[in-house]
């Protein structure tokens, strides 16, 4: 298949699930995880319609993504991988939205970058909903009172959660889990689902799931 077949699919398979949801078609945003990707590959997805991606390091974000937005306006770029916060700076300079808000630390360096460079990227906090120790993520028990500390604490608005469910486990509860989280701390989105499950995601309120093997095929 083609970038444009594959990407055309995807989103079929999404108004599939949000029909089956009950939801309003065009709820969910597919976000094109382009990690490892070159810009050729970026390219045809790009010509294919897409607009939405999502890059892991902000180091190799920034080699590919300058380039890219010359040519094409309307690219909308989501760090969805770790963020350290001695790249708070280039992150809230490249990416319009960051996923991964783990811990005050990030917090407040995404907050003093956000008035230094008069940038406003949006947020979610990421939640390791597995508790896993090589994950990055907040304790679950800890997000509600993260997210408040974000917003009173830190003046940053969070629009959302994100998880990563550990590769051996159902995805659902974990969707389950993150989704509750959201009720409880008053945030609308939800980043959860991937190639291999976004369409249970989008069953459980996904608003933004990440797809990058489906979409692009194997990883170099």
């Amino acid at each position: 298949m083609t970038a444009a077949e594959r990407l055309a699919d995807i989103r079929r398979r999404i108004q599939r699930a949000e029909r089956s949801a009950g939801r309003p078609e065009g709820s969910t945003t597919l976000v094109a995880v382009s990690k490892t990707f070159g810009v050729d590959d970026i390219r045809e997805v790009i010509a294919a319609g897409q607009r939405v991606f999502g890059e892991n390091r902000v180091q190799e974000a920034q080699a590919k993504w300058p380039e890219l937005r010359r040519d094409t306006t309307g690219l909308e770029l989501h760090l969805i991988g770790p963020l350290q916060s001695n790249k708070a700076a280039e992150a809230v300079a490249l990416f319009d939205v960051i996923h991964t808000i783990d811990r005050d630390k990030i917090a407040a360096a995404i907050a003093a970058e956000g008035v230094k460079q008069g940038r406003r990227p949006r947020l979610f906090v990421q939640v390791n909903t597995g508790l896993e120790d090589q994950k990055a993520g907040i304790d679950p028990r800890e997000t509600v009172a993260f997210v408040d500390r974000c917003r009173i604490l830190h003046g940053l608005t969070v629009e959302g959660l994100m998880c990563i469910p550990p590769v051996d486990d159902a995805p659902g509860p974990h969707f389950a889990l993150l989704a509750k989280l959201a009720r409880e701390a008053g945030v609308p989105g939800l980043s959860m689902g991937m190639s291999s499950d976004f369409e249970i995601a989008i069953g459980l309120g996904a608003t933004h799931v990440r797809v990058g093997s489906a979409l692009f095929g194997s990883r170099p």
